[in-house]
């Protein structure tokens, strides 16, 4: 990653040296690059994949034993209606 530095020369103002650090930050890229990295996730791994997908299928199965004993009423996928 850059690092955007600005140092104050002689007598200028702190406006003038903010929109010059702005400048110097949108014209080295970093922000367009950390934006688009922004809401992006990592892949999971097999092991964490596995886990997630047998712990839906667990799910699944006790919510289809408890409908077959009576204990919940079937579902629909949308929600309530």
């Amino acid at each position: 990653m850059i690092n955007a530095e600005v140092i104050k020369t002689g007598n200028e103002n702190s406006l003038n040296l903010i929109r010059r650090f702005t400048k110097k930050v949108q014209g080295s890229g970093v922000l367009t690059r950390v934006r688009s990295i922004r809401y992006s996730t990592r892949k999971l791994s097999p092991y964490v994949k596995q886990k997630k997908t047998l712990k839906v299928l667990k799910r699944r199965e006790e919510v289809a034993e408890l409908i077959k004993l009576g204990k919940m009423s079937e579902y629909t996928r949308g929600g309530k209606k």
